[in-house]
């Protein structure tokens, strides 16, 4: 879908210093050397207790499309350096026009809950491909899990309430709103007011009228009337452009004429004002006059602690329209995902583990070829454990905790298990059947259910176990000492 929305070349969805580390992998021979790379992010947004990895489809449209065409090419060679000379020689580009995408992607399927350093994507392939896949990669991936995992939090707070999308007019740029609006239904809402992406997408559709329809008219009542004589299997009627508690009065008016023609009103929106009163209010008059059934829908800037605050004082919303503060991510805009080099072969064949140090434990990166394991019993899943596939786990597990070597936990041979990272590519050709969006939805609902509530609350949520397996913590920690004694 990605490049049905951009009909053309996307190679160049890069950042400059992604081509030099190319050119300078081609200049000294190491262009076709194998080497893994991890993306994974370091906190979960919103300081919650889970993030749902999300756009991994996009991923694939994008690495199935993958090429460097002719334009692409003469706009890489017009580049140039602090001396006026072009950044990159012929030959170069020469090598960029015949290259052939070759790497084997590992992935953790969209719609499951993932935690900090968990390899969301593992690349394995010639160093210079891997390099170059860096920022589209992370791209495509930070921002639909970002959006996802609030999506996915507003879902535990409505319920059994219908949510819809209204964001893409506040969304960032045509690409943020697409995007936004895939990714939230991802995580939990049942549609869009997006109509691009209800066809790109096969995302529902919703939506009625706005403040101006009513203004057009000489009455509110007047252009209510109107728009049921039009429309009259869509009658959502938004009543407060004026006065919200005459606008339910008038949409219990046009809701009879509705029912004399055999059609039924659908909803009242509330777009401002108390919307806890005026929600209580509104069913009132409403149930009265025998529109049990039909909907309140409120707007007006909601996030989730909104939400949560207006069921607490009782609203009678069941239908929630939530804009700005989910496709903007209101108050975390980016997830920070990282993308690490893990390991690289040597001129023997053998691999060389590698990470990056810091001062700052948590950007210590973990070498290896990484494998997430999840454990599981009757209740539900119970831990993660990332482990090196060159190391076989055999017999019983035992898992440390990365930030306490004084936390561990054993696993029996006989504990259930799933492998979390599943292949996509392999060696450049497609070898995963994608799941509908509609699954992916399902998968994000079943896999919150297994979890304990703990890490799906706001407020100081459980900490769910993740650690290294005990011969990949101590090879980290031998690293780790051997290149700060190198220093």
């Amino acid at each position: 879908m990605i490049n049905r929305l951009y009909d053309t070349s996307l190679s160049l969805l890069t950042d400059l210093y992604q081509l030099t580390m190319a050119y300078g992998y081609w200049k000294s021979g190491k262009a076709e050397q194998e080497a893994v790379f991890n993306l994974y992010f370091r906190k979960h947004p919103f300081q919650g207790g889970f993030t749902i990895a999300c756009g991994l489809s996009s991923v694939i449209d994008y690495l199935n499309e993958y090429r460097i065409d002719e334009e692409d090419l003469e706009y890489i060679g017009s580049l140039t350096g602090s001396d006026g000379k072009a950044l990159f020689e012929k030959e170069f580009l020469d090598y960029l026009r015949d290259m052939e995408f070759k790497c084997s992607v590992d992935a953790i399927p969209e719609g499951t809950v993932v935690f900090p350093n968990q390899p969301l994507l593992r690349i394995q392939g010639p160093v210079l491909q891997c390099q170059l896949l860096e920022t589209p990669l992370l791209n495509l991936i930070n921002f639909q899990s970002l959006i996802a995992t609030k999506a996915a939090r507003m879902r535990l707070v409505a319920n059994e309430d219908a949510l819809l999308e209204f964001g893409l007019r506040r969304a960032q740029g045509p690409d943020g709103g697409m995007t936004a609006s895939r990714a939230a239904y991802i995580g939990g809402f049942d549609a869009t007011s997006n109509v691009l992406a209800g066809k790109l997408y096969g995302i529902p559709v919703k939506g009625t009228h706005a403040h101006s329809w009513v203004m057009s008219f000489e009455s509110e009542l007047e252009s209510f009337e109107t728009y049921a004589l039009h429309m009259p299997n869509n009658v959502t009627l938004l009543v407060d452009t004026y006065d919200s508690i005459q606008g339910v009065e008038n949409a219990i008016i046009v809701g009879k004429q509705l029912r004399e023609r055999g059609y039924e009103l659908g909803g009242i929106r509330l777009d401002s004002g108390d919307l806890a009163y005026l929600s209580i209010e509104a069913r009132k008059l409403l149930d009265d006059a025998g529109f049990e059934k039909t909907n309140i829908v409120a707007s007006n800037d909601l996030d989730e602690y909104i939400m949560d605050s207006l069921k607490i004082q009782g609203a009678k919303i069941n239908v929630w329209g939530i804009g700005t503060k989910l496709v903007t991510a209101f108050d975390q805009p980016a997830l920070g995902g990282v993308f690490k080099l893990a390991a690289i072969k040597n001129e023997a064949g053998e691999w060389d583990y590698k990470l990056k140090l810091s001062e700052q434990a948590i950007k210590v990166s973990t070498p290896g070829i990484q494998q997430v394991r999840r454990f599981k019993d009757s209740k539900g899943f119970i831990s993660d454990m990332i482990f090196n596939i060159e190391t076989p786990l055999i017999g019983k597990s035992t898992m440390v905790d990365p930030y306490d070597f004084t936390k561990t936990r054993s696993f029996s041979e006989t504990i259930q298990f799933e492998d979390l990272l599943v292949p996509i590519f392999a060696k450049g050709v497609l070898i995963y059947h994608l799941p509908s969006i509609h699954e992916t939805k399902e998968r994000v609902e079943q896999q919150l259910a297994h979890f304990h509530k703990g890490i799906k609350r706001f407020v100081n949520p459980h900490t769910y176990p993740v650690g290294l397996e005990k011969e990949l913590f101590d090879m980290k920690t031998e690293l780790i000492v051997k290149l700060r004694a190198g220093k």
